[in-house]
């Protein structure tokens, strides 16, 4: 790894410097400062010419600063000589605007995409993406590592008797399949009506979770909305128990407060994204050693695909 670079942008400085611990380095030395006017500049403070660069930044909230912050940094990065740099992107912002379903509006997601790789990424390591296809939106390698080993093995300690993976939409039914053999648990589906940009509505449970213990998987949670309304039904058709499980904390505005330890045994994220001030009922399980290990073999040209479940 001695012709490994490992830098850090300031979106989720913890988790780079957690990736950077399993890797046995330290964080290169990168100046990120503003003008008085708000505008973003840096310096990269290594020689970078040659090197295998890794530059660490999810798209998290604040969505733009944090991507024309990477945007930025990647520039300066390709400037400098480096033998290739790899944008990792634990959390990838505007993946939810993946495709037009109404007239005139974008798909923001391959616009990222595109920005991505005009400003000097070679390749992108990213995790959970909301819609897998946006990998097909890069002309570029696309490793996309999915958080699954790390929640099921934490799920595999917590010894549940009966468990039942649920899916919170038709969307989710791959991801909660791959759950529930891992676990060896049974599946039900959530069949849901979206009657607004944030406003959905359950209408039934499709399959078997009475006197079951329900994880809900999902890849995200913002307004949690979709996963409350999921929980009151799982409730009210007799489910013993109910946790929720995702990958990519987004919790706008007071989400973490709505998902009350009065509905939900536990809930588990992991920390792709920073939060702060968790209730006692939220786990948080990292994804650094993740990361770190798919880092170590894009550098040393081995395998990666053994790391996808």
């Amino acid at each position: 790894m001695n012709n490994c670079l490992i830098f850090s942008g300031n979106a989720n400085p913890d988790l780079s410097t957690k990736i950077a611990e399993h890797l046995g380095k330290k964080l290169g030395e990168i100046n990120i400062y503003r003008f008085i006017d708000g505008e973003i500049c840096l310096q990269i403070e290594e020689n970078i010419r040659g090197k295998d660069v890794f530059i660490i930044q999810p798209t998290c909230p604040p969505v733009n600063e944090n991507l024309m912050e990477l945007l930025i940094t990647l520039d300066a990065l390709r400037r400098a000589s480096p033998k290739r740099v790899t944008a990792v992107l634990p959390y990838y912002g505007y993946a939810r605007q993946d495709r037009k379903d109404k007239p005139r509006v974008p798909i923001t997601a391959k616009l990222v995409a595109n920005l991505l790789v005009s400003a000097g990424a070679n390749r992108i390591l990213t995790m959970d993406l909301h819609a897998p296809q946006i990998q097909g939106f890069f002309d570029i390698p696309v490793d996309h590592l999915f958080a699954a080993p790390v929640i099921v093995n934490y799920l595999k300690g917590k010894n549940i008797k009966n468990p039942v993976i649920v899916a919170p939409d038709v969307g989710g039914v791959k991801a909660a399949r791959a759950f529930a053999k891992q676990l060896n648990a049974g599946l039900a589906i959530v069949d849901k009506r979206r009657i607004g940009p944030d406003r959905i509505e359950t209408v039934h449970i499709i399959g078997d979770i009475k006197n079951c213990d329900a994880v809900i998987i999902d890849d995200l949670i913002s307004t949690g909305n979709t996963i409350l309304q999921a929980a009151y039904k799982l409730q009210q058709e007799g489910a013993s128990s109910i946790y929720a499980a995702c990958t990519h904390p987004v919790f706008s505005n007071n989400t973490a407060e709505k998902l009350t330890s009065s509905i939900f045994k536990e809930v588990i994220i992991t920390d792709t994204i920073p939060t702060n001030s968790l209730p006692p009922h939220f786990v948080k399980l990292s994804v650094a050693g993740l990361l770190a290990e798919a880092i170590k073999r894009i550098h040393l040209e081995t395998s990666v695909s053994s790391l996808f479940i």
